[in-house]
């Protein structure tokens, strides 16, 4: 069943359950005030016709006079209204028939200890005879000076007192008729009202689901619907995010694929041509040795590109484990400049080092020398007949490296992704040997994290960039990374 015809068969049913009560509860009220008008007005007939009774011979014995007794039905008669009188030895007086009629001896004995007894329906109740139409009325005694002189019975058919009552019920169903046909009308408009936002859910839902993230619903915070529709706004809005984030890192990666490919293609081509002049003699003898160091350093270049994705995955996934120790940073920064001092001087780079003679640090030491050569080889790859500057410091329980350059720098937008896997700032110049793969500085951002310190980057397109680390002491590191 749909929503909207749910929604509306609930209204219905709350209607209908809301006018049956109150119509009952109405019903129920409307016959007890009848039947309770009827008797007052039966006790009223009843206390008239008993002072007549009591004063017709003044102070004598009261015995009303037959014909008095029928003109008086007579005229009660026009508004269904009958009575009859019995003796103080409960004999029915009036009206006169040829056998005895008694009340019976529970009621008499009631009525001679002065109760008067109310019968609402005498086809229910036999207080009296069984007559051809229900009656209500009163039994009630007359009493002179404490002595019983009579009872009375007098009564209305029931049909004419429930007559305001069947009223009333037509009354009700026509209401109730009246009433489902403005309910289905009103609970048809407010079910519209609120299937038709959930609808407008589901047809964006449907759009996001086929990819579709620029979807946005318009609402006014009037409910919890709304409410909905914003939650489903921020959501879209993220998941847009993501899987911009997504599309960006697929091409990243995809770029990575085809340097790699590249970049392994153009090694194994090299020694591959080696190895078959080698294998035919088409090497002359002088120029083995430089062709065998050739495929040397290919080689070295196929390994380094393994390796920076296999410590990727393995720093990536926590696994592996830093051996910290207190050590003179200096001694490692001065090695590096002379390690990479021969890639620098081929881009026309002045490699520079600035740091105190004294420089202590708590690191992984190995580790510490990846994260410097690979934001030195960026550094390297982005410069050209420039300078690279180390400049290192204490700071309080920290040590501080700065890597600055005036090569071409970054962009904002570059800046965002530097330190993702796979990025390249620029990949049209990215050259050979120098961190080509992508991975140098997810690399080094995620070294840094698991050392527990952090690295920041200040750059601007055509100026030059400057990565900032800093990490602390023993007992001071800022967080370690669990990713």
């Amino acid at each position: 069943m749909k929503l909207i015809y749910q929604h509306m068969l609930s209204f219905l049913l709350i209607i209908i359950a809301t006018v049956s009560i109150i119509g009952y509860a109405e019903i129920n009220y409307v016959r007890n005030q009848a039947y309770e008008q009827n008797f007052e007005r039966m006790e009223s007939y009843g206390n008239t016709i008993g002072g007549l009774a009591m004063t017709a011979g003044k102070g004598e014995k009261a015995v009303l006079n037959n014909t008095f007794l029928d003109q008086l039905q007579f005229v009660l008669s026009s508004n269904h209204i009958h009575f009859r009188v019995f003796t103080p030895d409960n004999n029915q007086v009036y009206p006169q028939t040829s056998e005895s009629v008694r009340l019976p001896r529970a009621v008499f004995n009631s009525l001679k200890k002065g109760q008067e007894i109310r019968i609402k329906n005498n086809k229910v109740e036999t207080h009296i005879w069984q007559t051809k139409n229900a009656y209500s009325g009163v039994l009630m005694p007359w009493f002179s000076n404490h002595r019983l002189m009579g009872v009375i019975w007098i009564g209305s058919t029931v049909h004419n007192i429930e007559r305001p009552i069947q009223m009333a019920k037509a009354n009700l169903l026509n209401a109730l008729i009246i009433t489902l046909l403005v309910g289905v009308f009103l609970s048809f408009i407010l079910s519209y009202y609120s299937t038709s936002k959930i609808k407008r859910l589901s047809k964006a839902t449907d759009k996001v689901a086929a990819g579709d993230f620029d979807v946005q619903i318009k609402h006014k915070d009037h409910d919890e619907i709304d409410q909905l529709a914003t939650n489903f706004n921020r959501m879209v809005r993220k998941l847009k995010k993501s899987n911009d984030e997504i599309k960006a890192q697929e091409k990243r990666r995809d770029q990575f694929m085809a340097d790699a490919a590249h970049e392994m293609r153009t090694p194994l081509t090299t020694i591959n041509g080696i190895l078959e002049g080698l294998q035919y003699d088409a090497i002359p003898e002088e120029s083995k040795p430089k062709s065998i160091a050739l495929m040397r350093r290919e080689t070295t270049r196929l390994i380094r590109l393994i390796n920076e994705n296999l410590d990727y995955e393995k720093i990536r996934n926590n696994q592996i484990m830093l051996i910290k120790t207190n050590f003179d940073a200096k001694k490692v920064l001065q090695d590096i400049v002379v390690q990479l001092q021969n890639n620098a001087e081929k881009a026309k780079d002045e490699l520079i080092l600035k740091a105190p003679s004294n420089l202590p640090i708590y690191a992984d030491r190995d580790r510490f020398t990846q994260i410097i050569v690979n934001l030195v080889q960026n550094a390297i790859q982005f410069t050209h007949d420039g300078k690279i500057t180390i400049s290192a410091k204490r700071l309080e329980h920290a040590c501080q490296i700065q890597v600055s350059d005036n090569g071409i720098g970054m962009s904002k937008e570059q800046i965002k992704y530097i330190f993702e896997r796979f990025f390249k700032a620029d990949p049209s110049r990215a050259r050979l040997g120098t961190g080509e793969s992508g991975l140098g500085l997810s690399i080094v951002s995620s070294l840094i994290k698991q050392h527990g310190g952090k690295i920041t980057v200040d750059s601007t397109p055509k100026v030059g960039s400057t990565f900032i680390v800093t990490i602390y002491d023993k007992g001071f590191e800022q967080f370690v990374s669990k990713s």
